[in-house]
């Protein structure tokens, strides 16, 4: 047995990729890069000494990522049962040296152990910073691309870094308050606008070099206009989304230097936003990043709630796509597209089923995600966040969808109806029932729209909803959890429709009480999945629905007419297998405490 012809099938496939991914260092036994070499200084195999893997990779552009590669030429060395072993066998080297190196670094430990390629036996692991190994089930070598995509996949991953865009988010808005003294509409969008002018080489190597603040902030929007412009924005669109970014010109804290003293605020913002939200946008272009700052920035302010505006969660949107069944051909229409949450999560359903094709990217891009927003801000950011995801802002439509030409958006054939629609403000009639009509004239015949919306439009008797049963099929509707919004305190469903097929009376309704997600409040951070119980619990969901199962406390099937209230709490059975004599115990407890605070 010869390890060294182990470690060559290794050798000669890394120098392959490096090849064509010039950002990898490809090292053996040590390190040039002291950090690592401290971490390994007493991770010997043998208990005493310094740790010298077989291979160690870093990236330039991954600088959180190492890959650590342990060979043996017996696969029968491959890993022993309680993986202590960590001279003899493969697996349990890899990860000995990942466990030092995860103090900190995120690593990926590959294990190989075979003297050819055809026949040996390959482990993988990622161990992020400070976390336990997980095995990622891959048996072969890759190339450094899938290493870095299957890295920037990982659920765990995503989690972290985007834990960490949230306190960044934190952080930012109360820098734009002070320091800019930026309304909370504004925010976001100067962030959009550096986001923009980011995508042009020529900027991200002169902002640096401007002497002035005024200089820096009309450089700043003459190449948002100049990157409209190269994407093919129309004119009329240009004009208005120009119009919007204009503040950044006017705004002293921004454009202003005093006393002669450079204002280098805006210089140093660029440069925070290109390595904290460029970067995380890079790895994860389909998340809202745009819709997340501006819902971080209205949180504790008044701001756009008062105008009825409420930005819908990811885990909304994404719940949205898969009860949709969204495919690559489906052409998906969101009729208050606010920062365009809906049409991202589309976006990314339909762009991961086409494999790549650039030419079915393109026309997913073009032709096949539409929507329609009048508020001048949210029209900005939408189409800023549909170009930042290399297009598919040739559909996004500034006008209100009661006032735009019906034809135009009806010639694109959308196929799906997506809607979060702005919330009266009198919180007690069906006024956003007149959203969901109007979303239902766009679509083709058997299309399926989705809408939340508060629950009063499910309770109260309507105009709205004998129209919409007068003409359409309500399919399915949804309790949601009490909290969805908070700290908004509207109380929402999700209606489900199929477009253009009278609804029949006589022909059942599914409804779900999906009141509990598994998500929780925690003092400034909102409503989290702490212990991770929302992906279990969305796929529950969506079984339940594309079955439409009954389950006595969870969903039923029942008959309803526009009269009739359109949720599960009316019809639900109680189901009370569950309940122990600690429950009763529990209540008479708290009913007595408030009878003698009553008292």
């Amino acid at each position: 047995m010869n390890e060294r012809k182990t470690e060559g099938i290794v050798r000669r496939k890394f120098e392959e990729n490096k090849i064509n991914f010039h950002s990898a260092k490809i090292e053996e036994q040590k390190s040039d890069f002291p950090k690592i070499n401290k971490l390994l200084r007493n991770a010997s195999k043998s208990g005493s000494g310094c740790g010298k893997p077989e291979f160690i990779v870093s990236f330039a552009d991954e600088p959180t990522l190492l890959i650590v590669v342990e060979c043996k030429s017996d696969v029968s060395k491959h890993a022993s049962p309680k993986l202590d072993r960590y001279t003899e066998y493969a697996v349990d080297g890899a990860l000995l040296y990942s466990s030092f190196l995860s103090k900190e670094y995120d690593v990926m430990s590959v294990a190989i152990s075979g003297e050819d390629e055809a026949q040996a036996v390959i482990s993988t692991f990622l161990q992020l910073n400070n976390n336990p190994p997980k095995n990622l089930g891959v048996t072969k070598l890759l190339t450094f691309e899938d290493y870095l995509e299957l890295y920037r996949k990982d659920p765990e991953k995503e989690k972290i870094a985007i834990d960490e865009l949230i306190k960044y988010s934190k952080k930012l808005n109360n820098q734009l308050r002070d320091d800019f003294e930026l309304e909370e509409g504004q925010r976001p969008l100067l962030v959009s606008g550096i986001l923009i002018a980011l995508e042009s080489k020529a900027f991200g190597s002169s902002y640096l070099k401007e002497k002035r603040a005024i200089d820096l902030a009309k450089s700043l929007t003459s190449t948002i206009e100049k990157i409209l412009e190269q994407h093919q924005v129309e004119q009329k669109k240009r004009a208005d989304m120009v119009n919007v970014y204009s503040f950044i010109e006017t705004n002293n804290n921004i454009a202003e230097d005093l006393n002669e003293e450079r204002n280098t605020k805006l210089r140093d913002l660029i440069t925070e936003i290109n390595s904290k939200v460029r970067a995380f946008m890079k790895d994860y272009k389909y998340h809202d990043v745009l819709g997340q700052f501006y819902g971080e920035f209205l949180r504790y302010a008044n701001g756009d709630e008062g105008l009825g505006i409420v930005l819908t969660p990811r885990e909304v949107t994404e719940l949205f796509v898969e009860l949709a069944n969204v495919d690559k051909d489906s052409v998906a229409l969101d009729n208050c597209c606010g920062t365009a949450g809906f049409l991202i999560s589309a976006m990314k359903k339909m762009s991961t089923q086409v494999s790549g094709d650039s030419a079915k990217i393109k026309a997913i891009h073009d032709k096949q995600l539409i929507g329609i927003e009048n508020n001048p801000k949210m029209f900005c950011l939408a189409c800023s966040n549909m170009l930042l995801r290399g297009d598919g802002k040739s559909n996004i439509f500034y006008n209100t969808c009661f006032g735009i030409n019906k034809s135009l958006i009806r010639n694109l054939k959308p196929t799906v109806g997506f809607l979060n629609p702005p919330y009266s403000k009198k919180k007690e009639g069906s006024e956003e029932l007149s959203y969901v009509l109007n979303c239902m004239e766009f679509l083709e015949k058997n299309a399926i729209s989705i809408a939340i919306v508060p629950m009063s439009c499910a309770i109260k008797n309507s105009v709205q909803k004998q129209e919409l049963l007068k003409k359409h099929t309500l399919e399915a509707v949804m309790s949601m959890p009490d909290e969805l919004f908070y700290p908004l305190g509207t109380i929402t469903c999700i209606m489900v429709f199929k477009a253009h097929v009278p609804h029949n009376k006589d022909v059942d309704t599914w409804f779900g009480y999906w009141k509990r997600d598994g998500f929780i409040k925690i003092k400034n951070e909102g409503r989290v999945d702490k212990y991770n119980r929302w992906s279990e619990i969305r796929k529950t969901w969506i079984d339940d629905f594309r079955n439409k199962r009954e389950i006595a406390g969870q969903c039923i099937k029942h008959k309803v007419s526009s009269d009739d209230e359109w949720c599960a709490e009316a019809y639900m059975k109680t189901d009370y297998s569950d309940l122990q004599d600690e429950d009763f115990e529990n209540e008479i407890r708290k009913f007595i405490l408030y009878k003698q605070v009553g008292l």
